[in-house]
């Protein structure tokens, strides 16, 4: 019987007035694409960036650490942690439930703990201007929170999915999960819900 923990699994956090030793900046960078990086050198093995991934961090001033019981350390990161890299629908309509397979084989249910944002009209991936979406994944320390950034492929299937909307008073196409409607893209004007 194999009683290991599961390759992602959260660790344990720093008990309360312990303090972690800073080991400063290290070496490790995750790329926009989600590739990590130690040295300028790809890891390439997953479990390897699972444990990594469990112990990420993300202080109230946005900056990323990778913190152990024992030490920690910032790192960089190009643009969200994470990827989200498939996407499975059930229902429809306020009842659906978007679930997401992260690049490190997290599951995460979009929803009100989980909300989907997109950033509009920014320079995206070789494609002129357009939504850029991103998916909450856990809580950080303040208002910054770790993400998982929506890769362009699963963006498709998600806009195959959209609905006419309204987000604050703007027109827009959005995508229900667990009764919260979550805008991806504005509508032109005179294209918005009825």
């Amino acid at each position: 019987m194999d009683i290991s923990p599961p390759p992602c699994a959260s660790p344990p956090f720093v008990s309360p007035g312990a303090e972690a030793r800073s080991c400063g900046r290290l070496p490790f960078v995750i790329q926009r694409d989600g590739t990590w990086l130690y040295r300028g050198t790809p890891i390439r093995r997953k479990p390897m960036v699972c444990l990594f991934a469990s112990v990420l961090r993300r202080d109230d001033e946005g900056t990323y650490w990778l913190q152990t019981p024992i030490e920690s350390g910032s790192i960089e990161v190009e643009d969200a942690p994470f990827v989200a890299v498939e996407l499975d629908w059930k229902g429809c309509g306020r009842d659906q439930v978007l679930s997401f397979r992260t690049n490190v084989d997290l599951v995460i249910c979009a929803g009100p703990d989980h909300p989907i944002r997109a950033e509009w009209d920014v320079p995206s991936e070789g494609c002129g201007m357009g939504p850029v979406p991103y998916l909450h994944v856990r809580d950080g320390e303040g208002a910054f929170a770790l993400e998982a950034r929506i890769a362009r492929s699963v963006y498709y299937e998600l806009a195959a999915l959209a609905v006419p909307g309204t987000c604050r008073g703007v027109p827009c196409l959005g995508v229900w999960s667990r009764n919260v409607f979550f805008p991806l893209s504005r509508l032109p004007v005179g294209d918005g819900p009825a």
